[in-house]
């Protein structure tokens, strides 16, 4: 049987994808920053939660619907909770491809306007001569 990745690590190589990213201890928890603002923090048995999480930072209304979609995934996190922030449960089945994308939009949400130009340059299909 494969062994699962740890979450943390997976949380790690999704912010590496996305530029001008860092990654410090914020309360005791790993912390992601899109330029200087935070986007994402993983957290352990928060306050006795029992979760393995993540919390992300999210446009206005996406953390209602998801929460509204799959409650059991999806939660409101103490502290940032009520500024749009969603937790994301890591510790059982994960849709990891969702993940990655509440984390992009996470991080579009705080990225300097430079940071977002790299990543679109970088999606954008090469010039072909003609």
């Amino acid at each position: 049987m494969a062994k699962a990745r740890d979450p943390l690590e997976r949380l790690r190589r999704i912010v590496a994808t996305l530029p001008e990213t860092s990654e410090r201890l914020s309360h005791g928890a790993p912390t992601f920053w899109g330029g200087k603002r935070t986007f994402a923090s993983f957290a352990v048995d928060h306050h006795g939660d029992g979760r393995v999480a993540i919390w992300c930072k999210l446009p206005a209304g996406a953390q209602g619907a998801l929460v509204a979609k799959d409650p059991v995934v999806f939660f409101v996190p103490p502290y940032v909770g009520p500024s749009g922030w969603v937790g994301i449960r890591v510790d059982g089945h994960v849709d990891w491809g969702l993940v990655a994308a509440l984390l992009e939009e996470g991080w579009r949400t705080v990225a300097p306007a430079r940071a977002l130009a790299a990543l679109e340059a970088r999606a954008a299909p090469a010039s072909r001569p003609a």
